[in-house]
């Protein structure tokens, strides 16, 4: 199915209730970089959070590929920023920091496989495991972009260690695909209605100072999140695709 088909599927989607989506248990966020986890899901987590659903977010890579060539901020103090965004944007949405966990794998090189994908893994599983888990939610694994693609491949490998566990894949870089690029069968899955939690999920984005604005002014090459994208993630619903395992 082509890209543009796929996603107007997937845009009509039935609107469920969360505890339609996710019977029972709470649910585990695979965030490939910090601000996924608000662009994708916050509508999710702020949900989950008014109604007592525990919810773990996992950021699997440090974050750092953003402004490579900021001499203001350097890999340590660049990872250490959007780590203290990521804590901010959860807090908008209820999210304590304790329920967060940082892997630090390497921007634009987050592995799929090998040591430290295994860890990683692991890592998700464990969190799965501490909320009991009945769903885990990841980047859709045709977004064009390395690291969603890896995450999308980790969240699956978790899945296949915790056993009866869901995944949904949630669209971010996907939405710019190609009309024309094949995807595979038609979306199933729902759509999660967000309108109250929108100035939540506004926040959120918004806490990510160093993705929206110029904060970091000092890397020509350096990375934003274009208005025609942030409009995007501020509808009233939110979009999750079921993965077959």
């Amino acid at each position: 199915m082509r890209a543009d088909a796929f996603l107007a599927a997937a845009e009509a989607l039935p609107v469920r209730d969360l505890r339609a989506i996710v019977p029972a248990g709470g649910i585990v966020v695979v965030a490939p970089h910090p601000d996924d986890e608000s662009l994708g899901c916050g509508g999710l987590i702020a949900e989950a959070c008014a109604r007592a659903v525990p919810v773990r977010l996992v950021v699997v890579s440090d974050g750092v590929g953003s402004h490579p060539n900021s001499a203001s901020h350097p890999p340590g103090r660049l990872r250490a920023l959007r780590e203290a965004e990521t804590l901010a944007a959860a807090d908008a949405l209820g999210l304590p920091a304790g329920s967060v966990t940082f892997l630090r794998l390497p921007d634009r090189f987050v592995p799929a496989s090998g040591p430290g994908a295994e860890a990683a893994v692991a890592c998700i599983a464990e969190a799965a495991r501490a909320c009991g888990a009945g769903a885990l939610f990841v980047t859709w694994a045709h977004d064009p972009h390395c690291d969603h693609a890896a995450s999308a491949a980790l969240a699956r490998q978790a899945q296949a260690l915790l056993g009866d566990v869901s995944l949904y894949a949630y669209p971010v870089w996907g939405w710019t695909l190609p009309p024309e690029t094949e995807v595979g069968a038609a979306p199933r899955g729902a759509r999660l209605g967000v309108a109250r939690h929108l100035p939540a999920k506004a926040a959120a984005i918004a806490a990510h100072r160093s993705q929206t604005t110029d904060l970091i002014a000092d890397d020509p090459a350096g990375f934003r999140l274009e208005p025609a994208m942030l409009a995007r993630f501020a509808r009233a619903h939110e979009i999750f695709l079921e993965v077959v395992p």
